[in-house]
């Protein structure tokens, strides 16, 4: 009888668990689907969960994603999508690993966002998941506190915040699960669970598993105090971890090896080098993020960590460091491990610690879900360990909480851009709320039930109020567009199945390249490689830490980096001209080229026109040697653009540009000057608008520029052509090249910069003339010994190539790098590094036969890591189950 009621009770408690499980899993997935519907996000109305870099930047790569693995595997190394060329391993380990991003495959196009919604509500629900699988692992007892505690964990404020930035939610899924490894360690002392998701967090993400090693190892001190029994076990369990961690970098090898060089060629480039030993801020500001809805927009830039958890796991955890039944030796490890975490979210040494010596670029304190998931877990663990309730304890921790409130009330009004007395009030009600519940839990134990809703009430109330705070873009908005320019690239790529690249002067995000699958020149991402936002700048690019938009080109610049088509909006149409306008918001204008008029329109639709350069050149071209010496450090854009067109074909005293001087200027309400560059205009009269006319007249139909220092930008002035807006691509921080006029002999063309404030810096200001006769010579020189590309992917490029004596050297504008290999002729020949950019290889005279091939460096040394590490544990597991056979006989 005894043993049946036994089973029957055993019987139980696995349902139960089961059943907390399932709603763990289940609170979060309805809460944030239920919010997201009721905002009418796709598929389910209007709007979309594009907002800031997920619109900007992640939903191209979801799409890049897609192309790669259902059409063009070869994208996993190398993409010439990424401005015009780049390593792409970097770019995967970072943004694109995640297992839920097999979802998207099946959406394509437009609908995309209906995988984007799909994906998010499923981290939310599998974090909640996992945390109650953490908690159930190390508290067998059933208790329906867990699904409070887990979704107070999944709907934590880092995930809230940082919604918009989807590649970083897998960390919260996996953090317990590699923490429950660790506690396996010391309870069984086998590695194999943490060994395995420690492997899979590395290759997910890189930048967010670095982060939870570091706090791996600060568990593990807090583990080894909780089951101290003797140094030697002690030491032993660290043997395990060591060894576990060493092996899941084996396992993670193949990707991070190769990764680890790309970044030396990117982000490690930005690494802080000189550190300075602050606070960012006083320590105590931070209470206010503990209010909810407390996030906006003004926080993602710089504002305070996101570590709101609710009122209830807040008091939980201030309760968990009076709870005598715990070991003093346990609470004593967990204060240093807490005050630990709370000085690196504001001592500027160990901020920038946990981010890997790097200031974030927008979204601070990106570690705070490690913050989140310690007070949530130390509350779990007051709350599961025989908790002492007792009325001194409850006292204390409330009088402290109080004295918290009354700070932030007094200073309510420095906390103003995100904190109003609606927030104040709240979150006092849920302190009061919290308190209650405690004492309510001492009486009735059983009452998990309801504290659970208590603390999903509060959790889920910050979400709505800090995601209300936040805009999106419209499904129209992204999905037009996103077809529009579907269908036009696609229309090219039909017709020309040749290696070329194409430019637009329409823009949604840098990365539109990478959503429709076609070889542009912009590219926004965390692992860009330097050299070619470097290159972009010298020739007159918008450039930046991590980005580049190919919007302000020249005829040279397009001819030398083979933008053989246009796709031009409609509405952006040259000032003066007769073709139709209109004011359709599908194509946003990026930038003025009244110089496309010299290519051929071969097609168009309602929105946009099609142009075929001819000038542009093959991306293999026979060039003089004398270009392996080129060095243009010294050269401003135009010089710089000149001089190497003019090296590549063996004129290195060819000038192709000549300034000119404005035929007029006229000043109002501003000093007058005669000399224009570098001069500062500055208003007579504050109250009256301060403008200055240039007016010029080509005496020639060849194509006129303008350069622009970063001063000349849109928050110092207006700049309108003719009466209309000079559409030009913002902010840049070195000087661009702007397209003036072209085709234009004998028609004024008047320019009027507008101040918007007292005074403006004329910087690098000069007008330029291409000499169109020069130009077209150079470029019929290097067009004769064309690489005729035979076949190409998105890694490789063979093709065929006739040089003579004069041009022997093959000058290619495939971005140099270590992993591009090359063969002449089936023999392996050196590939040289050209203007610090290019990829060029030495010839001899005659007919080659050229393959350029591309593998990340380091790829295969990675997989042979991987595979001593996959082998070490097939021994161990042989030799393991040849001794338990061994035993058994």
């Amino acid at each position: 009888m005894m043993q049946r009621t036994s089973l029957k009770h055993t019987k139980h408690l696995v349902n139960s668990h089961k059943q907390q499980l399932l709603v763990s899993f289940l609170i979060p997935l309805i809460l944030m689907a239920g919010y997201f519907i009721y905002r009418k996000m796709a598929p389910f109305g209007s709007s979309s969960l594009l907002t800031v870099d997920l619109g900007q930047q992640y939903v191209d790569l979801f799409a890049y994603f897609r192309h790669t693995i259902l059409h063009d595997p070869t994208a996993f190394f190398y993409s010439f999508s990424k401005a015009i060329g780049g390593d792409m391993t970097g770019t995967w380990a970072y943004y694109l690993m995640s297992p839920f991003n097999l979802i998207l495959l099946f959406f394509p196009g437009k609908t995309i966002t209906t995988g984007i919604f799909i994906i998010t509500i499923l981290k939310y629900a599998f974090a909640g998941l996992t945390f109650a699988i953490l908690l159930q692992g190390m508290y067998p007892k059933v208790s329906w506190l867990v699904p409070g505690l887990s979704t107070a964990y999944a709907l934590m404020g880092f995930s809230i915040a940082n919604q918009l930035n989807l590649i970083w939610l897998d960390a919260p899924i996996l953090l317990p699960l590699i923490i429950l490894g660790i506690e396996q360690i010391f309870k069984t002392g086998k590695i194999r669970w943490f060994v395995l998701w420690l492997s899979l967090m590395l290759i997910i993400n890189y930048y967010m598993a670095y982060m939870i090693c570091i706090f791996s190892v600060l568990y593990f001190a807090f583990a080894s105090a909780q089951h101290y029994t003797s140094f030697k076990t002690t030491f032993t369990a660290l043997k395990r971890f060591v060894g576990g961690a060493l092996l899941s970098g084996g396992f993670a090898s193949w990707i991070l090896m190769p990764t680890f060089y790309i970044l030396t060629q990117s982000k490690v480039q930005y690494t802080e080098t000189s550190v300075k030993f602050k606070f960012e801020y006083f320590p105590f500001k931070m209470l206010s993020k503990l209010l909810p809805g407390t996030f906006n927009f003004e926080q993602m830039p710089s504002g305070l960590p996101n570590i709101f958890v609710g009122a209830f796991c807040l008091i939980g955890f201030a309760l968990y460091f009076t709870n005598h039944n715990l070991k003093l030796r346990e609470r004593i490890t967990s204060g240093i491990i807490t005050l630990f975490l709370l000085f690196s979210l504001c001592f500027q040494p160990l901020d920038l610690f946990w981010h890997a010596m790097q200031f974030p670029w927008w979204y601070p304190y990106r570690f705070s879900f490690l913050v989140c998931f310690w007070i949530i877990f130390l509350a779990a663990r007051y709350l599961f360990s025989k908790p002492t309730f007792s009325d001194r304890s409850l006292i204390i921790t409330g009088l402290i909480f109080l004295s918290g409130l009354v700070y932030l009330y007094l200073n309510l009004s420095s906390f103003k851009k995100y904190v109003d007395q609606n927030n104040f009030l709240i979150g006092c009600l849920f302190v009061a709320l919290g308190l209650l519940a405690f004492v309510l839990l001492r009486q009735r134990p059983k009452s998990g039930w309801l504290i659970t809703v208590l603390i999903v009430l509060d959790v889920f109330v910050n979400a709505c109020l800090s995601l209300n705070n936040l805009s999106y873009v419209s499904q129209s908005e992204f999905g037009n567009y996103t077809t529009e320019i579907d269908k036009t690239t696609s229309k090219i790529q039909n017709k020309d199945s040749g290696f070329y690249r194409i430019g637009t002067t329409y823009m949604r995000t840098k990365d539109d390249s990478m959503q429709a699958a076609y070889n542009g020149g912009s590219h926004f991402s965390s692992t860009f490689e330097t050299q070619i936002p470097n290159f972009m700048q010298k020739i007159g690019q918008p450039d930046g830490d991590g980005f580049v938009t190919y919007s302000n080109g020249t005829l040279i610049t397009d001819s030398l980096l083979g933008m053989k088509y246009w796709s031009k909006n409609i509405e952006s149409t040259l000032p003066g001209s007769s073709a139709a306008s209109t004011t359709d918001p599908t194509l946003p204008a990026l930038t003025y080229r009244p110089d496309l008029s010299a290519y051929k329109l071969v097609g168009q639709d309602s929105l946009t026109q099609t142009y075929k350069n001819p000038y542009a050149l093959s991306v293999g071209f026979g060039a003089s040697s004398l270009v392996k010496n080129f060095d243009g450090s010294k050269l401003d854009t135009i010089q710089y653009q000149s001089q190497l067109y003019s090296t590549l074909a063996g004129h290195t005293s060819s000038k192709l540009f000549t300034s000119e001087n404005f035929n007029e200027v006229i000043f109002q309400n501003i000093n007058q000057t005669t000399k224009l560059t570098g001069s500062v205009l500055k208003k007579n009269s504050l109250s009256k608008p301060g403008i200055v006319t240039f007016k010029f007249t080509p005496k020639t139909n060849g194509a006129y520029y303008l350069t622009f220092g970063q001063d000349l930008n849109p928050d110092n002035a207006t700049f309108t052509i003719n009466g209309k807006s000079l559409t030009q691509y913002s902010p840049y921080r070195n000087t661009v090249v702007v397209n003036f006029a072209n085709h234009s002999k004998g028609k004024t063309v008047t320019l009027k910069i507008q101040l918007k404030k007292m005074s403006l810096w004329l910087e690098n200001f000069t007008l330029y003339h291409l000499n169109q006769t020069k130009f077209t010579k150079i470029q019929k020189t290097l067009s004769t010994s064309p690489l005729k590309v035979t076949q190409h992917n998105s890694h490789q490029i063979k093709g065929k190539i006739t040089v003579t004596k004069k041009n022997d050297f093959l000058m290619t504008t495939v971005p140099y790098g270590k992993g591009w290999h090359a063969t002449v002729d089936g023999k392996s020949a050196k590939v040289i590094k050209i203007a610090k950019t290019f990829c060029g290889i030495q010839l001899t005279p005659g007919t080659h036969k050229i393959v350029l091939t591309y593998w990340p460096p380091y790829l295969f040394t990675g997989l042979i890591v991987t595979l001593v590490a996959l082998l070490i544990v097939l021994c161990y597991l042989w030799l393991n189950k040849r001794r338990l056979r061994q035993t058994k006989e």
